[in-house]
């Protein structure tokens, strides 16, 4: 009796820490996003008075002031970095996995050097090449559109990796075999056997592909200057970098609030896919 006592004591009070620990974890990650949200309800003057743990009343005031904006033209913005986002997540995550599906399935003479290639890229940073791709993108023509901040997705070498780490886990040859001896083309197989198979792994990439564009700076501070082409995170900045006399932290805070929805939105339509598919796309022990 005294064993069962000791046994249940210490796993109720294991659950008590653990139950602890979560709340506490759970906190600090929705603690930052409580501040944003009730700071976008406080006008400039009570914001710069200091964090009030209440909601102000300057809500609908504040969303005004930032959708009327003449120089910040939120809906346009929102428009191209939406554009943006779907495109370059779509065309990531289709051609990494027809990438990764060849190294895969295909046995040549170069398979693991092109591996190592690929590989070898991913690990080289876009402020390596960036005057050379300002100075390509001049040279065709594509400054001020949003062609140069989606067609460079096509290779996502990041993407690619995962993807090729969750075939090699999760899809069987055997089942390409298959598909071949009754007929059927390498595209059908790829589209109709194995992007079925994939789904989980998609939409793990698809989230983290939609984020990083949508949050890119960069390369659009580089290629856009027209207000027109300007995407969220430049207007953002552009906001936040005004002058001091005309500078609104309600307009701030409302912004990016604004800007951030999209992106809740997206992870909890795909969030149930990526605890899978992080799980069946690890390397095989």
């Amino acid at each position: 009796m005294i064993n069962k006592r000791t046994s249940k004591g210490s796993l109720f009070a294991q659950r008590a820490v653990a139950y602890t620990v979560m709340f506490l974890l759970c906190f600090l990650c929705l603690f930052f996003f409580y501040i944003l949200l009730n700071n976008a309800t406080h006008n400039n003057f009570d914001i710069q008075k200091g964090f009030d743990i209440l909601p102000g009343g300057s809500f609908f005031i504040n969303l005004q002031n930032t959708l009327n904006d003449a120089n910040v033209p939120v809906l346009s913005g929102l428009r191209n970095s939406l554009i943006v986002a779907v495109c370059s997540s779509a065309l990531a995550c289709y051609f990494s996995a027809l990438t990764a599906y060849a190294i895969f399935a295909y046995d040549f003479r170069f398979k693991k050097a092109a591996f190592t290639i690929i590989l070898l890229i991913m690990t080289m940073p876009t402020q390596v090449s960036a005057l050379g791709f300002l100075n390509l993108m001049n040279k065709m023509h594509l400054t001020n559109t949003l062609w140069p901040l989606i067609l460079p997705s096509v290779a996502a070498p990041t993407v690619f990796f995962f993807m090729k780490q969750y075939m090699d886990a999760s899809l069987p040859k055997e089942l390409i075999e298959a598909a071949r001896i009754d007929g059927a083309g390498e595209f059908y197989i790829f589209n109709r056997v194995a992007l079925p198979i994939l789904k989980p792994a998609l939409a793990v990439q698809a989230i983290f592909s939609f984020v990083g564009s949508w949050n890119n700076y960069f390369t659009p501070a580089l290629i856009i200057s027209e207000a027109k082409w300007k995407t969220i995170p430049i207007l953002i900045a552009q906001l936040r970098g005004a002058d001091f006399l005309k500078f609104d932290m309600g307009k701030v805070y409302m912004m990016i609030t604004i800007a951030i929805l999209p992106v809740i939105l997206i992870y909890l339509i795909l969030s149930k896919y990526i605890v899978r598919g992080i799980a069946l796309g690890s390397v095989k022990g």
